[in-house]
């Protein structure tokens, strides 16, 4: 006979929705219609970042990866999120960047069709990007923007991706003041806000092309990927070293993915420093763990490299949905939910962060140094 009491796993809350309705907000309809499947897991995502990422002691880096400032989620969501302090620093891919520019410099894209004839797009002179359009015009257009600042004295000498997109930022910010423009570019509001934004593989986009075109030409501007290494592990090593707590909200996956969480790795198994891992992992992809790839690797695969702290690790959320569906979502609920975080400014922060870094390296070299150890 079974005893008395609730049976394993019906200890959780019944299912009983309430009809939705119009009058709902998005912060409402969340929390409850979204009770299973997916649609939990993005609840579950929405409340991992609002009430838990979004403490005050937490330091919150994002990867952005999928063509999504094309689709107007800088302007409609990441902007929001940097104004109101709920991400501190960035890796997102140079494409994502470069599109970004376009809006912020007044270029125009526009919603189309996928089932476009593509040879007809060519020839018209149309850029497709999925169900987004642009004239062809657009890229040269922004091509000649950035390689005409970087010409710029101030760019003529080895830097991060960080830096580099600071400098950027300012030039298209006062585009945006020039031409009456108003929170277009993720770009300018990193700027203006004072936020790191690194890119994890620099020559594979756009601006990387133009780039490269100036060395041909004899400029001095040289990215350095060295330094985004460690900028990006001195940021997630402050945190931690002040008391608080790091945290990863991952867009996709890729590149960026990797490099956002191989902050740990180079703290704790490159330079040797103690360190457990981030503190807390969401994940939005449409990508499966078993092909094998870092697009849909799991927190828990995470903890073996000693990216996700393995305390945390209830901590930690995979959300199977889209970006464009899941970011608005997420972005709505946290506005909703959240006051405005003050403002981390990391990017004036750097050199203290790396100092920090360094120094606590420096104590680990001598230690090895006395054991004889290289």
């Amino acid at each position: 006979m079974a005893k008395k009491g609730k049976a394993p796993g019906l200890t959780g809350a019944p299912i009983n929705p309430q009809a939705v309705t119009g009058k709902m907000t998005a912060a409402e309809l969340i929390d409850t219609a979204f009770l299973a499947y997916n649609g939990r897991r993005l609840r579950d995502a929405c409340r991992l970042f609002t009430e838990k990422m979004l403490e005050p002691d937490v330091t919150v880096g994002i990867s952005v990866t999928g063509a999504l400032t094309p689709a107007g989620l800088g302007m409609s969501c990441l902007i929001p999120l940097i104004e109101n302090g709920f991400v501190d620093w960035m890796v997102s891919t140079g494409a994502n960047l470069y599109h970004d520019t376009h809006f912020g410099i007044g270029l125009k894209m526009f919603q189309g069709s996928a089932d476009t004839d593509d040879v007809a797009l060519r020839e018209a002179g149309v850029v497709r990007i999925y169900d987004i359009f642009f004239d062809y015009r657009v890229l040269l257009s922004t091509d000649s923007f950035f390689r005409e600042l970087a010409r710029a004295d101030e760019f003529q000498h080895p830097m991060s991706t960080a830096e580099f997109h600071y400098r950027a930022g300012r030039y298209v910010a006062e585009r945006e003041k020039v031409l009456k423009l108003n929170r277009r570019s993720l770009l300018a509001a990193a700027y203006r806000h004072g936020m790191p934004i690194y890119t994890s593989s620099p020559g594979d986009s756009s601006i990387g092309m133009n780039l490269a075109l100036l060395e041909v030409e004899g400029y001095q501007l040289r990215i350095d990927p060295l330094a985004d290494v460690n900028e990006t592990a001195s940021i997630v090593y402050a945190a931690k070293k002040a008391g608080g707590r790091s945290a990863v909200f991952i867009l996709g996956g890729g590149s960026p993915k990797n490099f956002v969480l191989q902050t740990e790795p180079q703290i704790q198994e490159v330079m040797g420093v103690a360190e457990k891992g981030h503190d807390y992992f969401l994940q939005v992809t449409d990508a499966r763990p078993d092909t094998g790839g870092l697009s849909g690797a799991t927190p828990s695969e995470a903890v073996s490299w000693g990216k996700i702290d393995p305390n945390q690790l209830p901590d930690s959320v995979v959300c199977y949905v889209d970006s464009t569906v899941a970011l608005p979502l997420i972005t709505a609920y946290a506005l909703a939910r959240r006051k405005p975080r003050k403002l981390r400014r990391l990017y004036e922060k750097r050199d203290v962060m790396m100092q920090l870094l360094a120094d606590s390296y420096e104590k680990v070299r001598r230690q090895r140094h006395k054991r004889g150890e290289a």
